[in-house]
């Protein structure tokens, strides 16, 4: 078995953004004519609509912003391992096509990304990580 590549994001890390991705991809659209229609007193499940000022796209954009540069592109290239764009033993290629082609916010492109959570999962399980492990760590 080839050996891990070096992650330059801790997997925890990882698993947070997981996490937080399950959440925000757990939202549907939006369905309240206004604010004050059914907030989430009068109907819970109001909390499940994907507005444009969602608090969850929020916290998991100003996570990823605030990680660093390398971190950022460890992430992209994760998913990417994740998505199949890359196969694990390209990670390296991974790396670098992130780092040159990163022209905007890595978090705007990653939460365009209909599936993020599961290719970040499945990119650290490629990647011989335990998403599983990782995940109940943080929790």
């Amino acid at each position: 078995m080839a050996a891990k590549p070096q992650l330059e994001i801790a997997p925890e890390k990882v698993a947070h953004v997981i996490i937080k991705a399950r959440e925000f991809d757990a939202k549907v659209g939006a369905w309240d004519a206004s604010p004050e229609d059914g907030d989430a007193d009068e109907d819970p499940s109001s909390i499940l609509e994907d507005l444009s000022n969602d608090p969850t796209a929020a916290e998991i954009a100003g996570f990823v912003d605030a990680l660093n540069d390398d971190e950022q592109v460890h992430l992209v290239a994760l998913a990417w391992i994740g998505r199949g764009t890359f196969e694990p033993e390209e990670f390296d290629e991974a790396v670098e096509t992130a780092r040159n082609e990163q022209t905007g916010s890595t978090a705007g492109y990653l939460l365009g990304l209909p599936l993020l959570a599961d290719y970040l999962e499945e990119g650290l399980e490629k990647l011989g990580f335990s998403a599983n492990d990782v995940e109940s760590d943080v929790l």
